[in-house]
């Protein structure tokens, strides 16, 4: 049988494990965009520090820079099962995304963990 001081020690290291890793996943906040185009779908992911580069932080930013740019280096983004069976969103394969009159960009929201890319 646990002793009281043995909870409170495993409820402290559980609440501190629950910290870091929360703290961990808004450092690495990957934002994920749908690519729409007249024969596919695929889903894409951005750093914080990507999408500023681009001059934004939403679809229409990466939009607009690739319609300027005419192409964008991105990270596509596949549904996985992690170490322990839960499915993950990562990155699965750097892509090029050429700019296309009927491209288009949509936020992507998953209930899925998702992972930083490389």
């Amino acid at each position: 049988m646990l002793s009281r001081c043995d909870l409170i020690k495993g409820a402290a290291v559980a609440l501190l494990t629950l910290s870091i890793q929360g703290a961990w996943a808004q450092e690495t906040r990957m934002n994920l965009f749908k690519i729409v185009t007249i024969k596919d779908e695929i889903v894409v992911g951005l750093s914080a520090e990507e999408l500023q580069a681009l001059g934004g932080n939403d679809a229409s930013a990466v939009a607009h820079a690739l319609a300027q740019k005419g192409d964008l280096t991105v990270w596509q983004y596949n549904v996985h099962r992690g170490p322990n069976g839960e499915l993950q969103q990562a990155p699965t394969a750097r892509i090029g995304l050429l700019a296309n009159a009927s491209l288009r960009v949509e936020p992507y929201t998953t209930t899925y963990q998702v992972l930083p890319h490389p």
